[in-house]
């Protein structure tokens, strides 16, 4: 059963969201209400997957997720955000986190979030892609600098940056799904990426593939 860890300093949600995570079979092993709770808790509970919120007494979310990935480096993070705050989305996942909400998203949304967290896979709300759109649709200054990947580690990485899952992937490509992720690793070590976010903003920065 996939384990959970709440980090908010709103009680009222950490509970609502507690209730809609257990209905839907994940086991919430802890909550915490300020970033260094959340961090010494991951390290002893160790979950799957952490629901954090940005805003955070103590130590603030991006800096407690940071904290969680070298204590619970198998832990995933669920960023929730208030509008306004799309500014710090570039440190979130730079940070760790593999899944950005805002706060304003249905208690369904964040049980998706947390599925496709320990799943492996990338979640990020409309709003919050549009805002990323706008971050890193620019072209690199010098042009495009010269893609270390191949030919088809570059059709893969386009469909992600489309948002298709890996099995979708898979199904588009004509491939299995273990070939998927035995690419997606290969492109993980390529551009330096911790996963399918980072490697995308990479690759939209390096010029080889496009948000759209």
């Amino acid at each position: 059963m996939t384990t959970v860890l709440l980090a908010d300093d709103h009680q009222l949600l950490r509970q609502a969201v507690r209730r809609a995570l257990e209905d839907a079979g994940f086991d919430v092993a802890a909550e915490a209400g300020d970033g260094e709770e959340a961090a010494d808790l991951a390290a002893r509970h160790q979950p799957d997957v952490v629901v954090m919120d940005v805003t955070m007494p103590v130590l603030d979310g991006i800096r407690a997720t940071r904290r969680i990935r070298e204590l619970s480096p198998s832990a995933r993070v669920v960023m929730l955000t208030m509008h306004g705050e799309e500014s710090l989305l570039a440190d979130a996942i730079d940070a760790g986190a593999t899944a950005f909400l805002t706060k304003d998203c249905s208690l369904q949304e964040v049980v998706r979030a947390v599925r496709s967290a320990a799943d492996g896979e990338t979640m990020l709300s409309p709003d919050l892609a549009a805002s990323l759109l706008g971050q890193f649709r620019e072209p690199p200054v010098d042009g495009p600098a010269p893609s270390p990947l191949t030919r088809r580690e570059e059709e893969i990485l386009q469909l992600v940056a489309d948002g298709r899952s890996t099995t979708e992937v898979a199904r588009e490509l004509f491939i299995s799904a273990k070939t998927v992720k035995n690419h997606l690793a290969s492109i993980y070590v390529k551009l330096d990426a911790r996963d399918r976010t980072q490697a995308v903003l990479s690759g939209v920065r390096m010029g080889i593939v496009h948000l759209r």
